[in-house]
């Protein structure tokens, strides 16, 4: 199997399990529409790339050093999601808006470019996971410049991929769904994430 195929595989078997990001960028796509939700999805594929690149460099080097600081990773990563699903659920009580009301405008891409991107980094497992692919694969020492650029771009491709066709989920959500079922989508989806905070500072 080529390294790109590795990497595509390896990129949708982080991507694909539901989890808080996720559930987070249909939000997005359901509440500012489809570009708003494509920019978060962006971020995270951003900071899967990024992941990948170190694990490739790092190794078991990189393995050992976040399994020092995971604890501490995982109680701030469990914090964040906390205060986004509570603010969530506050956003959720007031009018829901329409959406098509005017599109964001640039400023608000950046900044929920850099938001998921930031939310998705400060997630240890996603380096201990690619970690694992690499180390499990023999992939440390074996792979030329030009194959590790491949599988990164692989690892890449796959998590935009999936990334956008949740945002395209949201947003057709958004358009489509009765303004009842989308307000309770959102207080669920909220709750949801606020209980994978509790479940990583449970773990």
């Amino acid at each position: 199997m080529s390294s790109f195929l590795i990497g595509l595989v390896a990129g949708f078997g982080i991507a694909i399990p539901v989890g808080a990001i996720a559930v987070l960028i249909v939000q997005v796509g359901m509440r500012c529409g489809f570009r708003c939700a494509a920019s978060a999805g962006a971020g995270a594929a951003t900071a899967d790339l990024l992941y990948a690149v170190l694990a490739v460099a790092g190794g078991a080097a990189l393995a050992a050093s976040i399994d020092a600081i995971g604890r501490p990773f995982r109680l701030g990563s469990a914090a964040i999601l906390a205060c986004i699903a509570i603010l969530g659920l506050v956003r959720t009580s007031r009018p829901t808006e329409p959406i098509d009301t005017p599109l964001p405008g640039r400023r608000e891409f950046s900044l929920t470019y850099a938001k998921f991107l930031g939310l998705t980094v400060v997630n240890p497992l996603t380096v201990v996971y690619f970690v694992a692919v690499v180390l499990g694969l023999d992939l440390v020492g074996s792979l030329t410049p030009g194959q590790a650029a491949a599988f990164v771009a692989g690892v890449f491709a796959a998590s935009l991929a999936w990334q956008v066709f949740l945002a395209g989920i949201g947003a057709a959500a958004g358009r489509h769904l009765p303004t009842t079922f989308v307000q309770l989508a959102r207080i669920g989806g909220n709750l949801l994430v606020l209980g994978m905070a509790a479940l990583i500072i449970a773990r």
